[in-house]
């Protein structure tokens, strides 16, 4: 049983009453041991072995947490099951699987439980032989002061050079307790005269020897073990993770600094490329002593300024820091929000100031006001200012040396009275970067007074970096619009990162420059964009569509924006019609005819005229409309035709054609702005005459109506890896509910399957407490306290056709024929 076929079994021992649990749970012995097995990587015979034949600990094991199962396995003694549990892979979910090994607390209940009389511990396939042959350094930790002297002394030869003397001092205990004098002296004897053996330490031989040779050997080892280091496993296996560069490492809570401090003295964890920079990891631990971090730091000032957990001051200011190899970005937000470094000293101390300020975190609010107090020097006086940003980028001086240096009038150096280097707006926005970054984040630090006295001065790129990427106040804005006109505003637009407020305020400006800027490269809702093409002024009346907008509606990408270009369909505006069958093939009479219509309904049939001389239609099409144009009713002879292309039945036959290449025929009537006849369309699906594909095309829709969808529930589709059907897209945007799922979805097992996606997501909490209720009253409702009920209920579930409802009550009845 696979973890997905597992799913409605486990459902149904959580939804049953507990008694009526516990009797399913064994009346479904095989299948919730194979469920199990499954989810623990271990064989169905192991399973019934460490749950027992009682059908409460069959479920409690279903609703178990796969480690804590696994690691209580490990205890249990039982040298197979040992082997067993240490090559498991437990799953955590669909398709994936984590190994049991490594769970750190895994190996060490397998030894603390071994009873080393049982033979099977040495057999040539146990656990033991294993380890000796395939188990890595870092997995062999716990093997040191475990009850095998194989694994003992075997582990000591592989590691004794990266551990603690006082780790390695407690394997000779153990293997003392083990082995007695004579095992220690043994073992010594053996890698003096292994030539590829190094312990790592020469002093460690002479003290086995002397130990061994001691009345109490054990007495003799732990005199000279350093009381109180190394005791914490989690600390160790830390420590040995970075020695060894096995991965990402979590800092241990217990971890002493000061006894790393003194294996680094000992053996220096490294920190070249080629070997590994082990330090760095140390680095990204908090509370990691400066002295680490600056030995790390001087061999690699990049990397620690980047991934260092903090960064001391000196690191700032050193030689390092000068030659630009510091990660100011990184450093100075981490360092400053957690006051490790002062952002006075900061501001005055540390440059260049370019990449300090393009660093600083300005959602700091003391950061902000320290910058603000240092920028009262600069005043209202544009020229400062001016000067200020033109040095910013050959300072090599702190912010503090910067901000005085431009503020100094007497000071022989060049002083600028205008922008240097202008730059016009690009279309769209490009975020600033270097000095101009920089200065936009010193510039909204500064009053008030000063953003309004100096904004006249900018260049149009500042202009637009300000508008777009900045935030500035509504009288700081009103300033820039005063000073810089139109162009501003229509630099402002050239960008999607438009915020709600921003968008409102340009579009209420109704300037043809700004809305040809927003219809181009903001984000607008379909409503917006038809109101645009339609000449619609928001603050009322209409107006031709202007130059600049058709010139947008030219340069659109159709492979990506065609929908832009439809919004104009119905537009009437002659210059945006022209557009539009300039650039389309309209393929669909419906279409070309909605166009038309609107036109003659603005410009009269003189404008329709127009348009046809383009030839961009068919020709039978162009003489049909050509032959209405004279006639006083040709109006409404057009719209005869088109109320006959558009007609319910005729949509629902081109709906039901197979798409052939390209998209689906649903999208192809869509994207020549055909609006949907909902109702007829709904009515075509209850009557069979809408085929099937379409029908869930429709589905798809966000504007699709409910009743459509409760139509298409007795049809649900299957529930894929990804929660892209049109069920679930339903479900999360409100249209259906897990009741219309519960009672009108079928078949059940895929019902079923929508429902546990739902129950199993950490979205809609509400709706995953109603489904549960639901479903708990529907179950008690049907299936009652019965095992039998719910075993034949799970039965049918696979080939049930109807609906979970439906399910139940059949359920029922074949167990309780007379209820």
């Amino acid at each position: 049983m696979t973890h997905s076929s597992a799913a409605p079994l486990r459902l149904a021992l959580r939804l049953a009453a507990p008694d009526t649990a516990d009797a399913l749970a064994e009346r479904q012995r095989p299948e919730l041991l194979a469920a199990l097995s499954d989810r623990f990587g271990l064989p169905e015979e192991m399973i019934e072995t460490l749950t027992g034949p009682d059908g409460a600990a069959l479920r409690a094991a279903l609703d178990a947490d796969p480690e804590a199962f696994l690691i209580q396995a490990a205890g249990s003694g039982d040298p197979v099951i040992a082997r067993a549990v240490w090559k498991a892979r437990y799953r955590i979910g669909t398709g994936r699987t984590r190994r049991a090994r490594d769970l750190p607390d895994l190996l060490p209940a397998i030894l603390g439980a071994a009873d080393v009389t049982d033979p099977r511990w040495e057999a040539e396939d146990s656990l033991v032989t294993l380890l000796l042959k395939e188990a890595t350094p870092v997995e062999l930790l716990p093997a040191l002061t475990g009850p095998f002297p194989q694994l003992i002394s075997y582990t000591l030869v592989r590691l004794s050079r990266f551990l603690p003397l006082p780790v390695t001092l407690d394997a000779c205990i153990a293997l003392v307790q083990l082995a007695g004098g004579e095992g220690l002296l043994a073992f010594a004897d053996g890698v003096e005269q292994a030539p590829d053996f190094d312990l790592g330490r020469p002093e460690l031989l002479e003290v086995m020897r002397a130990a061994a040779a001691d009345a109490d050997p054990e007495a003799f080892l732990r005199e000279r073990r350093p009381a109180g280091a190394w005791t914490d496993p989690a600390s160790l296996r830390a420590l040995m993770r970075v020695r060894l560069g096995v991965g990402v490492v979590a800092k241990p809570a217990a971890l002493d600094w000061e006894l790393v401090r003194r294996e680094h003295a000992r053996l220096p964890f490294g920190t070249g490329r080629s070997s590994g920079n082990h330090l760095s990891q140390l680095t990204q631990w908090e509370g990691c002593p400066d002295d680490l971090v600056m030995e790390c730091f001087r061999a690699d000032p990049w990397s620690t300024s980047q991934s260092a957990a903090g960064l001391p001051f000196e690191a700032l200011v050193g030689p390092e820091a000068a030659a630009g190899r510091v990660r100011f970005d990184e450093a100075l937000g981490r360092g400053i929000r957690t006051g490790r470094l002062p952002v006075d000293r900061v501001l005055a101390e540390v440059g260049p100031a370019a990449e300090v300020l393009s660093a600083l975190p300005y959602d700091h609010e003391p950061t902000r006001k320290t910058l603000a107090g240092l920028l009262d020097r600069l005043g209202t006086d544009p020229v400062n200012w001016l000067t200020c940003y033109a040095r910013m980028g050959r300072a090599r001086g702190s912010v503090a040396e910067l901000i005085e240096d431009a503020a100094w009038g007497d000071s022989r150096k060049k002083r600028s009275t205008s922008w240097p280097r202008p730059l016009e707006a690009v279309f769209p926005a490009t975020p600033p970067e270097a000095s101009r970054a920089a200065f936009l984040n010193l510039f909204q630090c500064a009053s008030e007074e000063a953003q309004i006295a100096v904004v006249p001065h900018f260049d149009p790129r500042a202009v637009q970096h300000l508008l777009v990427y900045g935030d500035p106040a509504p009288a700081v804005r009103d300033a820039v619009f005063a000073a810089h006109g139109v162009p501003a505003q229509a630099a402002q637009a050239a960008t999607t990162a438009l915020s709600p407020e921003k968008l409102a305020y340009l579009l209420d400006l109704d300037e043809p420059r700004v809305d040809a800027n927003l219809f181009f490269h903001c984000r607008l809702d379909d409503g917006e964009r038809e109101r645009m093409l339609a000449g619609r002024l928001r603050g009322g009346g209409t107006r031709d569509v202007p130059g600049e907008l058709l010139r947008a509606l030219r340069e659109t990408n159709l492979g990506h924006y065609r929908s832009r270009l439809i919004a104009g369909l119905e537009s009437g505006d002659p210059g945006v019609a022209r557009t539009l069958v300039e650039r389309l093939r309209l393929r669909l009479p419906a279409a070309r005819l909605r166009l038309l219509a609107a036109v003659w309904e603005r410009g009269g049939p003189d404008a329709v005229r127009e348009i046809l001389a383009m030839d961009r239609f068919p020709v039978t099409f162009r003489r049909q409309t050509e032959k209405l144009l004279g006639l006083p009713d040709g109006l409404e002879r057009l719209r005869v035709r088109l109320a006959e292309e558009e007609d319910p039945a005729k949509l629902v036959a081109f709906l039901n054609k197979p798409p052939g290449y390209g998209s689906s025929q649903l999208h192809k009537l869509t994207g020549e702005g055909i609006p949907l006849p909902w109702p007829e369309l709904i009515a075509a699906h209850r009557s069979g005459t809408l085929a099937a594909a379409p029908a869930e095309d429709l589905a798809e829709r966000p504007d699709c109506p409910r009743e459509m969808l409760l139509a298409l529930l007795p049809h649900a589709p299957e529930a894929g890896r990804h929660d892209s059907s049109w069920l679930q897209l339903a479900l999360r945007r409100g249209a259906l509910t897990p009741e219309d799922v519960l009672t009108r979805a079928a078949p059940a097992n895929r019902a079923l399957a929508h429902l546990l996606r739902l129950l199993n997501s950490a979205e809609r909490p509400a709706d995953r407490q109603e489904l549960g209720t639901r479903a708990a009253a529907l179950t008690a409702e049907h299936l009652g306290t019965d095992p039998e009920t719910w075993a034949v209920c799970l039965q049918l579930l696979p080939t049930f056709t109807g609906t979970l409802t439906e399910l139940c009550a059949t359920a029922a009845a074949i167990t309780q024929p007379s209820a």
